[in-house]
């Protein structure tokens, strides 16, 4: 196996749609830190078209929401010396669909923070296909406290 990814590193039993290792059903991504970004490579199956060899653009919302939040609990996690990352939600998440996403080969995924003032974190991301960027998006993910639905869901 290639490097753990923070999904199945940090949260190897997460039933979670988009990141979820343990989703037989889900997207399973994996997402690697790398420098100053988080980056994954994904392979489209048949069943996430929109139409003929075209991604749906939920499943690219989905991907980029997953990708983002996992980008921010890593940040957190870096910026606080924590051995393992805080629990984090999306507050707010804003998706371009710039042109349609090609299924034909692995998309990539890229993501980074700019901007993180106490538990809340702002993530700008990217899928790109092909070398070309299909989708954008940028939201607000936030570290949440006891009491919280999601609190310690990993």
């Amino acid at each position: 196996m290639s490097q753990a990814s923070l999904q199945e590193r940090f949260a190897p039993h997460n039933q979670c749609f988009g990141c979820g290792p343990a989703n037989g059903q889900g997207l399973r991504l994996r997402s690697i830190p790398q420098g100053n970004e988080v980056v994954c490579d994904w392979q489209p199956e048949p069943h996430h078209q929109a139409f003929e060899g075209m991604l749906n653009g939920g499943i690219c919302g989905a991907l980029l929401d997953c990708h983002s939040n996992w980008t921010a609990a890593w940040h957190l996690m870096q910026l606080r010396g924590l051995e393992t990352p805080p629990c984090t939600v999306t507050a707010e998440f804003h998706v371009k669909l710039r042109r349609p996403t090609p299924m034909d080969a692995p998309v990539h995924l890229r993501a980074w923070v700019v901007e993180a003032e106490g538990d809340r974190v702002t993530v700008e991301a990217e899928l790109t296909a092909h070398g070309k960027v299909t989708s954008t998006c940028r939201g607000v993910f936030v570290a949440v406290k006891e009491g919280h639905p999601a609190y310690h869901r990993w």
